[in-house]
């Protein structure tokens, strides 16, 4: 067994040579050397938030395990919190995420909201789902149009790939609305692109009834709820990652497998940290004037 040394922590790496995309050649090692490199930038994302992680002990092609309290067998300095009287994990720093992907973890998911300020959640998000691999131009299009109305209410919003097969949409808040505030918010959007869109975009959950329509996805900004942390990789064929896009990039077009381990720190090395305005910069963007309204039209 090797071990690496981060932060004066050892961390036991076991089988580095273990094929997780095995397609691409991609083994633990790759993976963590991926993740060793990026690490600041999907910290700044996932510190004091509650952590979901899906584990693969098998690579991408075995079998899905999720875990959200702190595993029996993790190292005292693994960062932790009690929440809902379980012991949760916090991922706050290298030495946790390196602990972590040798553990398994594929896939780091965080909730809205902080443990130093619950219910209050640090973003609007919307998830753009398109209804199979072929809509990607669709979600495009809607995400641009998002854009727009988004930039006509004053926000700021920053677009990412989900890593699967659709985008998200991120809109920095002030933590002092709730989550019930922001949902309102959230609803009121939806509704209105459902008049706006309503041969193109579906509200409904039920995969089955959306037909060939997108799903605007304004539901999953809620208390517990999860997307997963910026710059995450993806259980998916091409090792593709949640990644940060300009709005010139969406107007332009790509696709999601434009965007994998193999090349995030080069991309961030050439554009720097697109979600810095979500996470260091912390834009607080103030929404009382929009509820405000939004209370009046009800």
């Amino acid at each position: 067994m090797e071990e690496i040394i981060i932060d004066e922590k050892r961390i036991p790496i076991t089988n580095p040579e273990q094929m997780i995309w095995a397609d691409l050649g991609i083994r633990k090692l790759d993976y963590l050397l991926y993740l060793a490199e990026i690490s600041q930038s999907l910290l700044r994302h996932s510190q004091d938030r509650l952590l979901m992680m899906w584990v693969y002990p098998h690579g991408i092609k075995g079998k899905r395990i999720e875990k959200r309290s702190l595993p029996s067998s993790a190292p005292l300095w693994i960062p932790s919190t009690f929440y809902k009287e379980k012991q949760r994990m916090l991922l706050n720093d290298t030495a946790t995420l390196i602990w972590a992907a040798d553990y398994g973890a594929l896939e780091f998911h965080v909730p809205f909201d902080s443990v130093k300020k619950e219910h209050y959640p640090l973003e609007l998000a919307f998830d753009l789902d398109p209804p199979n691999d072929e809509s990607f131009e669709l979600v495009l299009e809607v995400a641009f149009e998002l854009k727009r109305v988004l930039d006509s209410l004053g926000l700021q919003a920053i677009p990412r790939t989900s890593g699967s097969t659709g985008m998200q949409i991120f809109v920095p808040i002030a933590p002092i609305y709730t989550f019930e505030q922001a949902r309102k918010m959230n609803t009121f959007i939806a509704n209105y692109f459902l008049e706006k869109l309503p041969g193109k975009i579906t509200l409904e959950r039920v995969v089955s009834k959306r037909g060939k329509k997108l799903y605007f996805d304004y539901l999953q900004l809620w208390k517990g709820r999860t997307m997963p942390a910026v710059y995450s990789a993806r259980a998916k064929p091409n090792a593709t990652v949640a990644a940060p896009v300009t709005w010139e990039e969406v107007q332009k077009g790509f696709l999601p497998i434009d965007f994998t381990i193999l090349n995030m720190k080069k991309r961030i090395e050439q554009k720097g940290d697109l979600f810095s305005v979500i996470t260091s910069e912390k834009h607080t963007q103030n929404l009382d004037e929009i509820l405000s309204f939004i209370e009046k039209a009800l």
